[in-house]
């Protein structure tokens, strides 16, 4: 059986990607940072917390990190660990470095040396290209970010091509936009949408407070997602790809619908507060993921008007079910 080593594995992505490796009867390991509490929450949701090997580790400290690939020996490598907030990312621009783009680089070299046969997957991100204009974000679309977590990210996007031209690894990069599920945290823009009007629905919230609605985004399924991931690394050449839905949205758009799904009208919850505005945020981002679609057969199926339902309804769940417990 495939050998399969995740790291950030109880975040979002790495929960549906520990699910699918599962499906594809991988032997799963999963890594995550010593010294925060272990989340299990979405791997529970999915109901995998238990057929995969959970690893705590000290993601700065090299000895212990390379201890962890020598014993799992992977035959592949996933990197989705990051700090991956934009707002947190001007707050806490030494950490967001650190871990999204120093620990890239320490990763790098531990698996050229001690695993150079194992394929390895980074996440990189939209944000890598930063301000740009109308025209479509493709692979080779020059990059200028625009905030420390887009710039943290594209240090690491240029690192993985190094080590796969110069030292002949086969490391991609998925230049992922956008993605959600219910699994999102309640701190990006997307969930604060969905639980928010899950609790209004059940009265426990009157208002909806945003900063700038205006901006557009490909608004993409995380669980689609995962399975380009898989796909880049059964290729025989490492490349890099855009990961993409091609429907782009305005946050607008995204609260209207979530508040459709409820049958409340979003005028009378929505407010937006300025101070909530990010420095330098990136308006329209519009991919073009042909090069997935071509070379990897993948293509992102879920509307975004499905994708706010699956998420508002099953924010509505927990609503109601912590309710209960409470009462």
């Amino acid at each position: 059986m495939p050998n399969a080593l995740i790291f950030g594995v109880t975040g979002q992505d790495g929960a549906y990607l520990a699910r699918l490796l599962l499906e594809k009867g991988y032997v799963v390991s999963g890594a995550h940072r010593r010294g925060r509490e272990t989340q299990t929450a979405g791997l529970c949701e999915l109901g995998i917390a238990d057929a995969l090997q959970l690893l705590s580790v000290d993601y700065h400290n090299e000895n212990e990190m390379t201890s962890l690939i020598e014993s799992v020996a992977p035959d592949e490598i996933y990197n989705l660990a990051a700090q991956s907030s934009v707002a947190q990312s001007f707050q806490i621009p030494v950490e967001t470095s650190l871990i999204n783009g120093v620990f890239v680089a320490r990763l790098l070299e531990i698996v050229r040396q001690k695993a150079p046969q194992a394929r390895f997957f980074q996440a990189s991100s939209s944000e890598i290209f930063g301000a740009v204009d109308n025209s479509l974000l493709c692979e080779s679309t020059p990059l200028r970010p625009r905030n420390p977590y887009g710039t943290s990210k594209a240090y690491a996007h240029h690192l993985v091509r190094n080590y796969r031209e110069a030292f002949g690894l086969h490391a991609s990069c998925g230049i992922l936009f956008t993605h959600e599920s219910p699994l999102r945290g309640p701190q990006f823009v997307s969930r604060k949408v969905t639980l928010a009007v899950a609790r209004i629905k059940n009265g426990l919230q009157d208002e909806l407070v945003l900063g700038n609605t205006d901006v557009s985004r490909a608004w993409g399924f995380a669980g689609e997602y995962v399975e380009a991931m898989w796909r880049m690394l059964q290729q025989t050449h490492a490349t890099d790809f855009v990961i993409a839905t091609e429907q782009v949205r305005t946050l607008r758009t995204w609260v209207a619908l979530a508040f459709e799904t409820v049958g409340l009208e979003a005028e009378k919850y929505l407010r937006t507060d300025a101070q909530l505005l990010r420095p330098n945020d990136s308006f329209v981002m519009r991919p073009d993921s042909s090069k997935a679609q071509q070379m990897l057969g993948w293509k992102a199926q879920l509307k975004a008007e499905e994708l706010v339902k699956m998420m508002v309804e099953a924010d509505m769940r927990r609503v109601v079910e912590s309710r209960c417990e409470i009462q």
